[in-house]
């Protein structure tokens, strides 16, 4: 039973209790009231009867007993007694005088006048001693009671002269009685019903906590993290702190032990470019990823099924026999070559795949199951085909880089020779004149000068896109570390605080302290994101706000959003923002935003760009977590 149940039934049995016990309480003591009023009644008619038996026995002392019958005063007190319009005599059966041997001298009913009369049960002991189980006994028993009262004669009363009987019946009382239990057990069951309807609305307010308590920890049993109590009842609020405090120590020791295991796991079976699925002993689907649902979805549709699900393949089909066959043997079968097409394409043609069963033991070495793996030699041979194509391209990279470095080198001669000549030139004080019949131009002065700084500024210009390409060209060897973005991004805005203020933008930082590490070489990305920042600061020439803020999203990645309220980026040069040397500054290299969408390309990231002309630039770095 749960608390709740357990809370109704304890207070509906105690209110049930409560209710018969003084039902059982009223019961008893209307029972003896009763009893006493009967008593009373007959104690009553006991007198009257003796008044005017007293009255004609002195009358006629004689024959008193004749008297006693022929008296009709006598005959109608007795014959009221038992009439029904006598109220007080509801309970009394007969009324007599009885005389010293037994014989009735007078009686209610006169046909048994004369006749013997054997006493009753006396009723004053029950009324007066008698417990209330003894009463109840006595009623519902149907038993006659009678209340006796002699009569003496003689001067002194030393002669028994009779006894007046009254007989009584516990018939009537035993109906009032149960009238009144009739009543009772209503009013227990309305008592019953309310008592349930309050204890129910008591225990859903009392047990309000334990229900937020429990929902809490189920949310922590379910792997959510950093799980948090609304506890507003003072007696539980010291308990909430508890709670929230474990859990917050469940979280940090979570995230970095095992963060979102089982997610994680799901999510890289479902991606899986392999196709596998996991069979119980007796041939039951358990798991079939997203490829083994395209690849074979007759299985697919079987899991969770009590049936065996490889019966729903054909008997001839070859992945049936192979499951069939691990299961047998309790063995790894295969690697097998099957040429297999997805039933949900027709029109595509069946592809080459390697099948294995391999088979599944816990430590113990009892056989769980089978897993079944189907994998793709077409895209196996994509991948080598991707590989080899990459290494040639890295090859050539590579030739590319020593071609660029031999480049380099005859640069560098060329510029110190100018610097030579320059210094000759300008050490000749005489204008130097072309010689006539030379060409155009021939006979006049020319200014050697300028052609040489033109051929300078040349070179250097080839030199600055030598550079550039070596660094695209050649690999960098990436130092990959766990880094926190907060430490990073506060070295970032402190380099570029004095850009900022020259040019009157506020720099505002928006970063959680307990975002997550991302793998990557700090280095190459401060640089990154000092490119983006210096950027984002140069657009603003009348100033205005530069916003840096970081958050976790989903898929275990983390976002870094960096943007301007600057002059934006015409629709038409969006596309080619990253292109290497690509830029719409009057002195800029087009080489910073290449340089940062390939640092984002080493460290397995994306950039997205939104720009509105106008109203500013957003550039979002998204990183896997570390």
């Amino acid at each position: 039973m749960s608390i709740k149940a357990k809370q109704v039934a304890g207070v509906t049995t105690l209110v049930v209790i409560v209710v018969l016990a003084m039902s059982a309480w009223q019961m008893s003591t209307l029972l003896r009231l009763r009893l006493e009023q009967t008593q009373s009644s007959a104690h009553q008619l006991a007198d009257a009867i003796f008044q005017r038996a007293y009255a004609v026995v002195s009358a006629a002392p004689a024959d008193a007993y004749a008297a006693l019958r022929e008296d009709s005063g006598l005959r109608s007190i007795l014959l009221a007694s038992i009439a029904p319009s006598y109220p007080e005599g509801q309970n009394i059966l007969y009324a007599a005088i009885v005389g010293p041997g037994g014989e009735a001298i007078v009686h209610s009913s006169p046909e048994f006048a004369g006749e013997a009369m054997p006493p009753q049960a006396p009723l004053g002991p029950l009324v007066e001693s008698g417990g209330p189980w003894q009463q109840a006994r006595a009623v519902y028993d149907e038993r006659r009671f009678e209340v006796r009262r002699p009569i003496l004669a003689g001067e002194a009363g030393e002669q028994e002269f009779g006894e007046i009987r009254i007989g009584v019946s516990t018939l009537l009382v035993r109906d009032e009685i149960e009238d009144g239990l009739w009543r009772a057990g209503q009013t227990a069951i309305v008592a019953l019903a309310i008592s349930m309807i309050v204890a129910m609305l008591l225990a859903q307010w009392m047990l309000r906590p334990i229900h937020v308590i429990q929902s809490g920890l189920s949310r922590l049993g379910r792997g959510e993290l950093d799980v948090r109590l609304d506890l507003p009842e003072q007696e539980f609020r010291d308990l909430g702190s508890s709670f929230d405090a474990v859990s917050a120590q469940l979280s940090a020791v979570r995230s970095k032990t095992l963060p979102s295991a089982s997610t994680d796991f799901q999510s890289v079976m479902e991606n899986l470019e392999d196709a596998v699925a996991l069979f119980s002993p007796d041939g039951e689907l358990i798991f079939g990823n997203a490829a083994m649902r395209a690849l074979l979805p007759a299985l697919a549709s079987r899991a969770g099924e009590s049936a065996s699900a490889v019966e729903l393949l054909p008997p001839d089909h070859p992945v049936r026999h192979l499951i069939e066959r691990s299961l047998a043997a309790r063995k790894s079968q295969g690697p097998v070559s099957l040429a297999l097409g997805a039933p949900a394409d027709p029109d595509q043609a069946a592809q080459e795949r390697l099948l294995l069963c391999h088979a599944i033991e816990d430590a113990a070495g009892r056989f769980l199951g089978v897993m079944l793996v189907a994998r793709n030699l077409g895209f196996l041979t994509h991948v080598h085909t991707t590989l080899n194509y990459s290494r040639k391209l890295t090859a050539l990279g590579r030739l590319m880089a020593g071609v660029a470095h031999e480049v380099k080198n005859p640069l560098n001669a060329m510029t110190i020779h100018l610097e030579l000549l320059k210094q000759k030139l300008g050490a000749v004080r005489e204008p130097i004149v072309v010689p006539a019949g030379a060409g155009p131009g021939s006979g006049k002065p020319i200014d050697l000068e300028k052609h040489v700084k033109i051929i300078a500024d040349e070179i250097r210009r080839l030199d600055q896109v030598v550079v550039g390409f070596l660094k695209f060209a050649r690999p960098d060897e990436l130092k990959l570390q766990p880094v926190q973005l907060c430490t990073l991004l506060s070295e970032v805005t402190s380099i570029t605080a004095p850009e900022a203020e020259r040019r009157r933008v506020v720099i505002r930082s928006d970063c959680p302290p307990n975002l997550p590490e991302i793998n990557a070489d700090p280095g190459m990305l401060q640089q990154a994101l000092l490119n983006l920042t210096i950027n984002a600061c140069q657009a603003m020439p009348d100033g205005g706000t530069l916003r840096i803020a970081c958050r976790a999203t989903a898929g275990r990645r983390v976002e870094i959003d960096i943007e301007d309220t600057g002059v934006g980026i015409p629709p038409e040069d969006l596309g080619r923002i990253f292109d290497l040397y690509f830029t719409t500054k009057e002195k800029g290299s087009g080489i910073g935003l290449s340089m940062v969408f390939r640092i984002v390309q080493l460290h397995d990231g994306e950039i997205e760009v939104q720009s509105t002309p106008g109203r500013g630039t957003t550039f979002k770095l998204i990183f896997p977590q570390a």
